[in-house]
């Protein structure tokens, strides 16, 4: 079942003030964009799922110790328009695409007790050399599945790197004058950023998995090997032809009932 997420309604100078943060930071968070109820029947459906992957070989994909990484399968609640198409997201992607993107990933990223800090990285390369200041043209939309507090793992990034070159952004944030900031989010709360932009995960020290929801969007034109979607055809042929348009995806008649995480190196 699909539940109502429109709990916030945002004005086009809302998005415009979105985008522009992710224009200059590399980051945006949007406060309270979806229901509760809504995150809490993705928490439930992720627990099972994960439970399962942890058990077979090649389920996840090591992110490090004790932090891994989980492709979702398209099943409902998990294949649900009104979040990989909600309006309040494409209307800021829209604002900084300028031409068509599509989105390739949804999976989650989950640090466990135990999890230290990640090497400081950027998801993807510069598009030509870091000379050049490369445009947004890959985009990660992020949303936890639990809240994202000091203590379970949140997300580290420094602002405006993504518009540097990497070790010009290092040193900065070495020498301080660029900081390494903590998200903390509520369930609900959704975040779009620059995988170019400098950034790390951060330890667990609870007991329980922090999940957090990654659905990538990229410029049309961009070669993606590592992420892939795999789609029912029933399912596809069911969405209307935008929503066909928007996903890049593999088409089969019954999707497997086994998946093998083959995103291991992601880290520029």
């Amino acid at each position: 079942m699909i539940q109502s997420i429109n709990t916030t309604t945002f004005t086009d100078l809302d998005l415009d003030q979105f985008a522009e943060d992710l224009n200059r930071d590399g980051i945006c968070v949007i406060r309270g964009l979806f229901e509760r109820s809504l995150i809490e029947e993705w928490a439930v459906a992720f627990d099972a799922l994960f439970q399962e992957r942890q058990q077979r070989s090649l389920g996840i994909a090591p992110r490090g110790k004790a932090r891994c990484y989980v492709t979702l399968p398209w099943v409902p609640p998990f294949a649900n328009p009104e979040v990989f198409a909600n309006p309040t997201i494409l209307g800021v992607l829209d604002r900084v695409y300028y031409q068509e993107y599509k989105l390739v990933q949804l999976a989650a990223d989950i640090p466990m007790q135990g999890s230290e800090y990640q090497i400081i990285h950027r998801d993807f390369r510069p598009l030509f050399t870091d000379q050049i200041v490369t445009p947004l043209y890959a985009l990660a939309v992020n949303f936890p599945l639990v809240e994202v507090t000091s203590e379970n793992g949140p997300f580290e990034m420094a602002r405006g790197t993504h518009r540097m070159p990497r070790e010009e952004g290092l040193v900065k944030i070495q020498a301080g004058e660029i900081p390494m900031e903590q998200f903390y989010m509520q369930p609900g709360d959704v975040m779009i950023r620059s995988p170019l932009a400098l950034h790390r995960g951060t330890p667990n020290r609870t007991e329980q998995p922090r999940p957090m929801i990654v659905m990538g969007y990229i410029m049309h034109w961009l070669h993606t090997h590592k992420v892939d979607l795999t789609l029912a055809q029933d399912y596809y042929n069911g969405l209307s032809s935008q929503l066909q348009q928007l996903l890049r995806c593999r088409l089969v008649e019954q999707l497997p009932d086994q998946m093998t995480e083959t995103y291991i190196n992601f880290e520029y």
